[in-house]
């Protein structure tokens, strides 16, 4: 089995548009699942600020699933690009064998767990009694969904590691569109309200996950789903788990994350608070977006380029990918500064949720021009399968600076302060992975040119 991979070959600037725009175009439209329902849901009359709110509440419980496929999804993936470009290639499919069955399982595991403990988990994240009912009715079916969003996330990470960008953008499409079309049915024309846009979101998930599965059994992907593959080695298992464990424990971070600032926008704004952090937190999606689908597209150049010893590729890739992050965070910051208003009246058109929101946007956006280069320095680590730094640099954010930030703030400046504590995080986050990433460029430096006078030497410097 021969594979022609173009990702060692091709211009860096060429590979990064042919791989990171469909990705970029893909998460954005993933990112409207839980986005129209806000839109449809923050509009309804009969739900309003308290439908957004109960959302809200959900959020962190939707993240851990979230986390999953990124556990198994992202550490398959890297783990498979970085055997491919080893040429290692029936060790590539029994990764992706391996990750798919991983998938299913810790799917249904949590789809048992989420649906025995819903109601205490949701008051434990700060539901209150006129908020409950309405996370209840949603979150009730959307873990019905579960196996399905962990699949269709997960192996679209595997679709773009195989060389087809675009289909991966087609799997994103064909959810998020069926979402689109089925919320307003389901929310207004059946009259289902928050089951309504529940039902519709794992509707649309069911249709990609089982696109993404028929990819890997059809003729249009390079690797293979095969049953052999899909008994358990330790082994991969085991590298799977390392490689995914950073982006898995950053998803885990933002969980923990939302659950804290919900609590507290409780305590200290009340649900009018809650509510305005369903918008924020949308916009932040709309605009991180792009960068995560950038890590998805670049990812696979630096993971195949590394294993085939081609440093100087590796370089050019990751820097080419911090330059146009910075690009896309910079514009998503003026959007802030210039039409905060605008932003949150897509939501909501309430006085006191537009004001609570224009004041939280100006605030909790205010170091977003570093926080693209963070985010793709970060996950160079994983990509190159140092998967220990990479762990380290993806938690200092959430876990390190912004989780204290978040419960101290708030205790001395209020509701102001719980919102000041993410450009306080952004920036001591970047300056500590600056640090980190101007020296493994050196590392790596060293390392091309001593792969060039002693490959054999070097080899064990890249064993994964």
């Amino acid at each position: 089995m021969v594979y022609h991979n173009p990702l060692g070959e091709e211009k860096i600037s060429k590979l990064l548009i042919k791989f990171s725009v469909p990705a970029i175009v893909g998460m954005l439209v993933n990112a409207l699942y839980n986005i129209v329902d806000r839109i449809y849901i923050g509009n309804a009359v009969e739900l309003g600020k308290n439908g957004l709110a109960g959302i809200t509440i959900g959020f962190p419980l939707m993240l851990i699933m979230l986390a999953i496929g990124v556990l198994f999804g992202v550490g398959g993936a890297t783990l498979f690009s970085i055997r491919l470009g080893q040429k290692r290639e029936e060790e590539a499919e029994h990764v992706l064998g391996n990750s798919f069955i991983l998938m299913v399982i810790a799917g249904i595991i949590y789809m048992i767990l989420g649906q025995i403990f819903l109601e205490p988990l949701l008051k434990l994240f700060g539901a209150s009694e006129v908020v409950l009912p309405y996370s209840i009715e949603y979150m009730r079916i959307i873990f019905f969904g579960s196996t399905f969003q962990i699949l269709s996330m997960g192996l679209n990470h595997f679709i773009r590691a195989d060389g087809s960008p675009k289909i991966a953008m087609m799997t994103m499409f064909i959810g998020a569109g069926i979402n689109i079309v089925l919320d307003p049915v389901f929310i207004f024309g059946f009259n289902m309200g928050m089951a309504g846009a529940a039902l519709a979101t794992i509707i649309a998930q069911g249709v990609s996950a089982a696109w993404v599965v028929l990819h890997f059994l059809g003729k249009h992907s390079k690797a293979k789903l095969r049953v052999k593959n899909l008994i358990l080695d330790s082994k991969i298992v085991n590298k799977i788990v390392s490689l995914g464990m950073p982006g898995f424990l950053l998803q885990l971070a933002s969980s923990l994350l939302n659950t804290l600032l919900n609590r507290n926008l409780f305590i200290y704004g009340g649900d009018i608070a809650v509510s305005g952090m369903g918008i924020i937190n949308s916009i932040q999606t709309l605009m991180l977006m792009p960068i995560i689908g950038l890590n998805q597209g670049v990812q696979p150049i630096i993971s195949f380029n590394f294993g085939a010893k081609k440093f100087e590729r590796v370089k050019e890739a990751v820097k080419l990918g911090i330059s146009t992050a910075t690009v896309i965070v910079v514009i998503g910051f003026l959007m802030t500064r210039l039409i905060p208003t605008v932003l949150v009246s897509m939501f909501n058109r309430e006085a006191d949720l537009l004001a609570f929101g224009t004041m939280a946007i100006s605030s909790w956006f205010l170091m977003m021009p570093v926080v693209g280069f963070q985010i793709i320095a970060a996950n160079f680590f994983q990509a190159i399968g140092r998967s220990k730094s990479a762990m380290f640099l993806t938690l200092t954010r959430q876990i390190i600076f912004l989780i204290p930030a978040v419960i101290i703030f708030p205790q001395i400046w209020g509701v102001e302060g719980l919102l000041y504590a993410a450009p306080f995080a952004d920036l001591l986050a970047a300056i500590l992975t600056g640090y980190f990433f101007i020296k493994v460029l050196k590392d790596l430096t060293h390392l091309s040119v001593q792969t060039q006078e002693n490959p054999i030497a070097a080899e064990s410097l890249l064993e994964i």
